[in-house]
């Protein structure tokens, strides 16, 4: 080839480089600002309606977690309906959320109308009081005869709600003693009767369920999901995604394409569920594998999703009422409410909300060795499942179990046996068997987000280290 023919093409290349799209453009744009409307769309919907909260109290606290909002409390691009309680976020593309009764906000498609909210799923709901019933099964408890530090334990009280920054926004801080509640504090504009988001809190949830049907031997730690994988395979016996197991998805290690982890979770990934309106688990069932199961830890809420998408298959016409009748219902968790998709399918990676009494008694049930009232609901072998620290999180100071969070190995501080579950904003339950210890945190959190619950866990057991 000639020396000019060799420029030629060397200049032509150039061109067509200069001219062709930069690698730092968003071709996710649109998908993102539809996420962007669903994200205040559900947190304005949940608030008003699921927590009962003021709208002023909504953009204070709720949406200062976005960045941009829409609107003020004044006025702006959405629509409040609260006749029929929902919430419409932005024009194109918008998004409406809509409370339904037993399950909280569910995020309509963006071809749907208000005409076809009626299509939208709902559940019976557990009444939401138990002024009479003695805890923990209700709300009636009874003044406990301090034998612990109690300026140790408020001084950790302290700790907790006065932050050094309006970035840690603690709404609650509930104490258990051997099943006993002996600490009880709400911010201003909050009380036991509060739902708010868990955010991943939820996961554990999702775990609790699952091993229940572990224990049953209705589903297999190591056996096949039996899923059927998307796009399907001609001869899906040999897609490579049949060797991934429960263990894999509850230790974060599935070797399926990451996306949450790797800043799509806003524009492809798990973001169009949550908060746009698409099937949670067929989105989960698309991802194809990039490593070896087992292999790498890596934080995805689509593994969540794939657990509970083997569960629905397992149980069948019972999947909607099994958490109800084999969880909420037995330990008296009356305020939560799972919520689900458009499609009926629990969203039990984030999608839950609660108030701070309904998670310390699933904490109890853990701190009790999954025995609730004198009846075993959950067998030890799965608790240590849970606190059984994933291989793969070595790397990261062995800090994941099944679900749950464990007290990083180079930490010792605190007891090594403490496990704890954790969601976005500051949603903490903590269980500490050695010191029959649960600790709620309930939080608002937004930017560096940097509450550290084992710094909690810390301050909390002080109060009881001479006990």
């Amino acid at each position: 080839m000639k020396r000019q023919d060799i420029a030629r093409m060397a200049t032509l290349a150039v061109a067509l480089f200069a001219a062709a799209p930069q690698a730092g453009y968003d071709y996710f744009e649109a998908n993102r600002r539809q996420i962007q409307h669903g994200v205040q769309a559900v947190l304005m919907c949940n608030g008003l309606f699921t927590s009962q909260r003021t709208l002023e109290q909504v953009f204070a606290q709720e949406l200062v977690y976005l960045k941009q909002p829409v609107g003020t409390v004044a006025g702006g691009d959405y629509h409040i309906d609260r006749q029929q309680q929902w919430v419409r976020v932005g024009q194109y593309p918008g998004a409406r959320a809509v409370f339904r009764p037993g399950i909280g906000c569910v995020v309509m498609g963006p071809e749907q109308g208000v005409d076809e909210i009626g299509l939208l799923p709902q559940r019976p709901a557990l009444p939401t009081a138990a002024p009479d019933l003695a805890w923990p099964m209700g709300d009636k408890t009874e003044a406990v005869t301090p034998y612990w530090d109690e300026a140790a334990l408020q001084a950790a009280s302290d700790w907790a709600f006065d932050r050094p920054t309006p970035e840690q926004d603690t709404l609650s801080l509930l104490v258990l003693h051997r099943g006993q509640i002996v600490h009880e504090r709400y911010a201003e504009g909050v009380d036991a009767a509060t739902r708010t988001r868990t955010w991943s809190t939820a996961k554990s949830i999702a775990s609790t369920l699952i091993g229940m049907l572990v224990d049953e031997q209705r589903l297999s730690l190591d056996g096949p999901l039996s899923l059927d994988w998307l796009p399907q395979a001609s001869n899906p016996q040999t897609d490579p995604r049949n060797g991934i197991t429960l263990r894999h998805l509850l230790n974060m290690t599935s070797g399926l394409y990451p996306v949450d982890s790797h800043g799509m979770e806003y524009a492809t990934g798990s973001g169009l569920s949550y908060w746009a309106g698409a099937s949670s688990h067929e989105g989960a069932r698309r991802r194809g594998l990039v490593r070896a199961p087992g292999s790498v830890w890596d934080y995805e809420n689509y593994d969540t999703l794939l657990a509970v998408a083997a569960m629905k298959q397992e149980l069948g016409e019972d999947y909607l009422s099994f958490p109800t009748d084999r969880l909420l219902a037995p330990l008296g968790m009356r305020s939560t409410l799972l919520s689900t998709d458009r499609f009926g399918d629990f969203v039990l990676s984030s999608q839950v909300y609660t108030n701070a009494r309904d998670l310390a008694r699933f904490g109890l049930l853990y701190q009790q060795n999954g025995v609730w009232q004198g009846q075993r609901l959950l067998s030890e072998a799965w608790i240590e499942f849970v606190r059984t620290p994933a291989p793969a999180s070595a790397e990261r100071q062995s800090d994941y179990g099944g679900h749950w969070w464990l007290v990083p190995s180079d930490r010792d501080d605190v007891p090594q046996d403490a496990y704890a579950t954790a969601g976005n904003r500051g949603q903490f339950v903590i269980v500490v068997p050695s010191h029959e210890l649960v600790i709620v945190r309930r939080g608002l959190d937004y930017g560096e987000q940097g509450f550290d619950r084992w710094d909690l866990t810390r301050e909390v057991i002080k109060a009881f280290a001479q006990e």
